[in-house]
């Protein structure tokens, strides 16, 4: 049996590009045949602007809400898994965070004003997995290769030749590797993501899985 998870989805509520609410998300990925997927909102300063850019942990209920909704409304056999796209003030760099949890995010500060070497660090702390998104788009800084573990290679939004350069850069690096489709919009459905032979049903089967590599990337070109 074979288990599709999406690894790069933002929702209407809280990514100010998302167009799309957490139910009709989840109505339309199991639609598509997935078993599950990992919100990574933004959480960025266009998605802090309107809330509290200076300070975005006191207004981290408004980021979790998605998550939070489509935890709630999930049948039981599609695990909905929270993590983080994360861009740093001044740059237009994004991460992917894989494994983080609810209850460490609500204690943490603002991971805006942290660059790459101590978010690296923090997140190794806690085991967390740090990916950079789409790393040959326009205006994209490849950032030091030390202080990521892996390269999104694969992004539904983003053209095949820069995909293709994220993915030789990946392996010239020794990184490991992921797809998801960036999907903000209904024609960004199901673009991306991985397909496995064992089913993941939280963070920690997740951060297993990524580690060892063992699935197929979905590419749609």
């Amino acid at each position: 049996m074979e288990y599709k998870y999406e690894m790069h989805t933002h929702t209407g509520p809280v990514s100010q590009c998302g167009r799309v609410s957490p139910r009709d998300i989840l109505k339309s990925y199991l639609e598509q045949g997935f078993s599950g997927i990992v919100l990574t909102d933004h959480y960025s300063p266009l998605t802090w602007y309107n809330h509290n850019l200076i300070a975005p942990q006191k207004k981290i209920d408004f980021y979790l809400q998605s998550y939070r909704e489509m935890k709630r409304l999930a049948p039981s056999d599609f695990t909905v898994m929270l993590g983080i796209e994360l861009r740093h003030y001044g740059t237009a760099n994004d991460y992917l965070i894989y494994g983080v949890e609810e209850d460490w995010l609500k204690k943490q500060g603002n991971l805006m004003a942290i660059w790459e070497e101590k978010v690296y660090r923090l997140m190794h702390s806690e085991g967390y997995l740090v990916y950079q998104a789409h790393p040959f788009r326009t205006g994209i800084r490849r950032c030091n290769p030390d202080f990521i573990d892996g390269v999104e290679i694969y992004n539904g939004k983003t053209s095949r030749e820069c995909n293709e350069k994220a993915e030789a850069w990946a392996k010239e690096n020794n990184k490991l590797m992921v797809s998801g489709s960036d999907f903000h919009v209904p024609r960004q459905l199901a673009r991306g993501g991985i397909i496995t032979k064992k089913p993941i049903s939280n963070n920690a089967d997740l951060l297993d899985m990524l580690k060892s590599m063992d699935f197929e990337m979905i590419k749609t070109y």
